[in-house]
């Protein structure tokens, strides 16, 4: 009889258990299944004809808020769309632009692996304003501006015209106006296209749907730069109107869009910024100046303490690990940003942080770091961590301990009604956000949350994938599931 009552209680306990438990695997699948590199395909070189669109409100470095719709040809010529509007949701258009032109692809880049670089030329760019205040503002700055035949753009005083198209860039007349804009269309010197496989929604439904996604050149975080600037990474990717994912409500509404009829976007309520909780990449992401990389964030909103995970790749597939940083510290009450709508400006310092090298090419590179600079002086090997607050950073890596980080945040829920972490945008240059003044304006790829603040770990969290060799070489443990346990104990409950 105790022992039936024993293993009752063992059953209450697993069963309070397995809430705790179901975290982790949660976390580290999602980690586990950017690493799987065999789901996505890039054709080289890219296949760009058809469609392709944005699949909500972009925000890019200003700010300004847009979106995207691009359709190329097979005969090279294309035809672009950049609908911009006053909101950060896309539902008040200011100025739509029409951008055509050709598209040639040259060879596949030498700098950012997986990429195909290629030239353009643009024919002529055209815009139409959707209010008064949109033409005044922009014929001011435009009439402004040093271009040749620029300064006369539009008279002052001019009436709005709803539907009328103006001239800014013509290839035969030589007129380029479109400089007071920021405007450039160097995003396609860079570019990717990825393919892969969507499980069908519904639990009734098997299968899948395919999803094709276009990945052009990254915008300048300064907006000085932009009209020069030669990507390296990319922008927030593009969709297949074809194949896109689902469900998408802003796909077919910017599908239909033209210069004259922008897209209103669907309304989506204002979230309020909680941290709380574990969050983690939706994707392999790609920075400036070559940089892979996965996120794994934890907030802890009861004392305003985090810990971030960044792994390192040298591959666009986030297959071939090359480091991983482990960094905490402590990060401010958020404040509404008064220079981007929708945005909210936390202030975060950096107090800790660990490296573990995951190649021989970053082991020597800091192993021959000036000691003193990078944690114990050459006494680094693959796949063993290292403490380098004492050194106060990591000078061959770029970081410098303690500081402190100007950063802007956003939640939003996706179609899935999943919740949605965007974290500002790094500078291009690769410096860090370390004054008021260099905080961003633009957002990162977005994380997904993937454990809930009731559900937070609280200890230091080294990634080990379940089934896979660790460092040593040896194979990780799986843990019994907790619905094994409960069936080995009913079973001995049966033979009490």
């Amino acid at each position: 009889m105790v022992r039936g009552w024993w293993l009752v209680g063992l059953l209450v306990a697993l069963t309070a258990a397995d809430r705790s438990l179901r975290w982790e695997p949660r976390c580290r699948q999602q980690l586990r299944h950017l690493q799987d590199g065999s789901r996505i395909a890039a054709r080289l070189p890219p296949r760009l004809d058809g469609q392709w669109v944005s699949t909500g409100c972009e925000v890019r470095p200003g700010p300004e808020f847009l979106t995207r719709s691009y359709l190329f040809y097979a005969n090279r010529l294309f035809k672009a769309f950049q609908f911009y509007y006053w909101d950060p949701s896309c539902r008040e258009p200011s100025y739509s632009l029409i951008i055509k032109g050709k598209l040639r692809l040259r060879q596949a880049s030498w700098i950012t692996r997986g990429a195909t670089e290629a030239d353009y030329h643009l024919h002529k760019v055209g815009i139409v304003f959707h209010s008064q205040k949109a033409m005044t503002e922009v014929a001011a700055r435009i009439n402004q501006s040093s271009g040749e035949g620029c300064s006369g753009f539009l008279p002052p005083g001019r009436s709005w015209a709803p539907g009328a198209l103006y001239e800014l860039l013509s290839a035969k007349t030589e007129r380029d106006c479109t400089a007071a804009l920021g405007f450039a269309m160097h995003e396609l010197s860079l570019v990717r296209v990825e393919r892969h496989h969507q499980p069908l929604p519904g639990l009734q439904q098997s299968g899948s749907s395919l999803v094709e996604e276009l990945y052009l050149g990254d915008i300048h975080t300064d907006w000085m730069e932009r009209l020069h600037y030669r990507p390296t990474g990319y922008q927030r990717p593009l969709q297949s109107a074809v194949h896109h994912v689902h469900p998408c409500p802003a796909c077919g509404v910017i599908y239909r869009a033209d210069e004259h009829h922008p897209p209103i976007l669907p309304a989506q309520a204002e979230l309020p910024v909680q941290l709380s909780g574990s969050w983690v990449s939706t994707r392999c992401e790609v920075r400036p100046a070559v940089l892979f990389l996965t996120r794994y964030f934890i907030f802890h909103g009861s004392n305003h303490t985090w810990q971030g995970y960044y792994y390192h790749y040298s591959d666009p597939l986030c297959k071939q690990p090359t480091f991983t940083i482990y960094a905490s510290g402590r990060y401010t009450q958020g404040v509404p940003s008064s220079k981007v709508r929708g945005g909210m400006e936390l202030a975060f310092k950096v107090t800790q942080a660990r490296v573990t090298p995951m190649d021989q090419v970053t082991v020597t590179m800091l192993n021959s770091s000036e000691p003193g600079s990078c944690g114990l002086a050459s006494s680094w090997s693959i796949g063993v961590e290292q403490d380098i607050t004492p050194t106060n950073g990591c000078l061959a890596l770029g970081i410098r301990l303690p500081h402190t980080e100007y950063e802007l945040f956003r939640t939003e829920h996706d179609p899935k009604e999943r919740s949605l972490l965007y974290i500002g945008e790094r500078p291009t240059d690769g410096s860090s956000p370390d004054r008021p003044d260099k905080r961003p304006t633009s957002y990162q790829a977005p994380l997904v949350q993937c454990a809930a603040a009731s559900e937070e770990f609280p200890n230091y969290y080294s990634l080990k994938y379940v089934g896979k060799e660790n460092a040593n070489g040896s194979e990780e443990l799986k843990p019994l599931p907790v619905a094994l346990l409960l069936l080995i104990a009913l079973q001995l409950l049966r033979w009490d």
